[in-house]
C-alpha cells in the first residue's frame, strides 16, 4: 500500500495550485488577447448550382472596448481578412462592447471606420446583434428605430440588413445574401426580450431560384430556417466563450449547446457558428480562442 507523505501531498497541493493559477491567467490575461484563428469549413449544400464555388469571410461579436479588442487589434483582423482574398465578407452583428465594468467602449465611429478597410470584390456585408441593440437607449425606449450602430457602418460604407436581402452575381453566377434583424432586439423585462426578426418576409423578398446564403446574429433560428436557404451563418455564442474538453457550461441559447459552435447539419440543411472575436460579461476566454471564418460554399460532389 503506498502512503501519501505530507511532503508528497503539499507538492500535489502546490502543482494543483499552480496548474489552476496558470489557467487563470490564461482565461484572463493571453485567452481574450490572441490573434484570431482561421476557422475553415467547405460546406456542399444540395441546392448549391454545380460549377459555382463560392468564399466566404465573416467575423462575429468585434466587441470593441479598451484593452481588450482595440483598434490596434482590430486593423489587424481587417488584415488578416483581407489577406484570405475572400468573394465577398460577411459581419454577423455584436459590434459594440459587450463589456462595462471591466472595459471602455470604443466610439461606433472609430470601429467602423477600422472595419471600413475590409475588401472584397463582391463588398462587405452586414447584421446587427444584441449588443448593438441593447446599448442603444433610444432604440430600447422608442422599441425600435434608426440603430447607432447601423448609421455607423452605413457611414463607412458598409451595408446593413434588417429583415432585407441583396442578389449578387459572379461571373454570370448569382446567390442572395438575406439579413435577419436581431431575435432579441428589445429588453421587455428582466432578462425578457422580443426580436425585430421576421424571416418569412425577409425571405419572400428573393424574387429569384437562385441560392440564398442567410445572415442571423443568433442560431436559435435555424430550426424555423427552410431547405430553400442553402446555408445560414451566425455568432452570438461565442463558442460558449469558456469550454472545457469541448462543453461549454454557458451558453446564451434555448438550446443550449445544441448549436454552440461549428459546422451543424440538421435535416439536410447546414449552419455553421462562429466562436467570434470578443468577450461579454467577463474578459475570458478558454478552450475557445477567437477567431474569422473562412467558407467555401460549392455543389455536392457527383
Amino acid at each position: 500500500m503506498t502512503i501519501l507523505t505530507r511532503r508528497a501531498f503539499l507538492q500535489g497541493a502546490i502543482a494543483g495550485a499552480a496548474s489552476a493559477f496558470a489557467g487563470a491567467a490564461y482565461a484572463f490575461g493571453y485567452g481574450p488577447l490572441q490573434a484570431p484563428d482561421v476557422a475553415r469549413y467547405r460546406v456542399a449544400p444540395r441546392n448549391w448550382p454545380n460549377g459555382f464555388a463560392l468564399e466566404i469571410a465573416a467575423l462575429s461579436d468585434l466587441h470593441a472596448c479598451e484593452p481588450w479588442m482595440s483598434i490596434e487589434r482590430i486593423d489587424a483582423i481587417v488584415d488578416r481578412m483581407n489577406a484570405l482574398r475572400p468573394d465577398v465578407i460577411v459581419l454577423l452583428g455584436d459590434y459594440v462592447a459587450g463589456l462595462h465594468h471591466f472595459a471602455t467602449p470604443i466610439p461606433a465611429a472609430q470601429w467602423a471606420r477600422a472595419l471600413s478597410r475590409l475588401k472584397a470584390p463582391l463588398g462587405v456585408h452586414a447584421i446587427l446583434g444584441n449588443h448593438d441593440m441593447w446599448d442603444d437607449r433610444k432604440v430600447q425606449r422608442q422599441g425600435g428605430g434608426d440603430v447607432i450602430a447601423r448609421g455607423a457602418l452605413e457611414d463607412n460604407g458598409i451595408p446593413v440588413y434588417e429583415n432585407e436581402v441583396v442578389r449578387l452575381e459572379r461571373d454570370g453566377r448569382a446567390f442572395w445574401l438575406a439579413g435577419l434583424a436581431d431575435q432579441y432586439a428589445i429588453s421587455v423585462g428582466r432578462r425578457k426580450w422580443t426580436g425585430l426578426d421576421d424571416l418569412p418576409a425577409t425571405l419572400s423578398t428573393v424574387t429569384t431560384d437562385d441560392p440564398v446564403i442567410l445572415l442571423a446574429h443568433e442560431p436559435d433560428i435555424f430550426p424555423d430556417v427552410p431547405e430553400r436557404v442553402a446555408l445560414t451563418l451566425c455568432g452570438h455564442t461565442h463558442g460558449g466563450q469558456v469550454r472545457l474538453f469541448g462543453w461549454a457550461p454557458i451558453v446564451p441559447s434555448r438550446f443550449g449547446d445544441r448549436y454552440v459552435y461549428g459546422h451543424i447539419v440538421e435535416d439536410d440543411k447546414h449552419l455553421i457558428v462562429s466562436g467570434g472575436l470578443g468577450c461579454t460579461g467577463l474578459p475570458v476566454r478558454f478552450g475557445a480562442p477567437p477567431e474569422v471564418l473562412h467558407i467555401r460554399v460549392e455543389a455536392p460532389a457527383a
